[in-house]
């Protein structure tokens, strides 16, 4: 996969995904994602980003201020 900002490739990896929800941060390890080599830019596929939405969707449920979670142990 080439990088979409600067063009070089990329390398698969993990990541961890932060994202901040009215007032609440969800913490999600060990995404999988491509990692640029050069600016390293991290790049989701397209199923990656629908399970994410999903957790993130399940967490806020059950939140209060902050949620850590693993991906692996969500999408297995």
């Amino acid at each position: 996969m080439r990088c979409i900002t600067c063009g070089a490739d990329s390398l698969p990896e993990t990541t961890t995904d932060v994202t901040d929800v009215q007032k609440c941060l969800i913490i999600v390890r060990n995404v999988p994602c491509h990692k640029c080599t050069e600016c390293t830019e991290v790049m989701y596929t397209a199923n990656v980003v629908r399970k994410l939405e999903k957790i993130t969707a399940d967490a806020r449920t059950a939140m209060n201020e902050i949620a850590v979670t693993d991906y692996g142990s969500k999408v297995a």
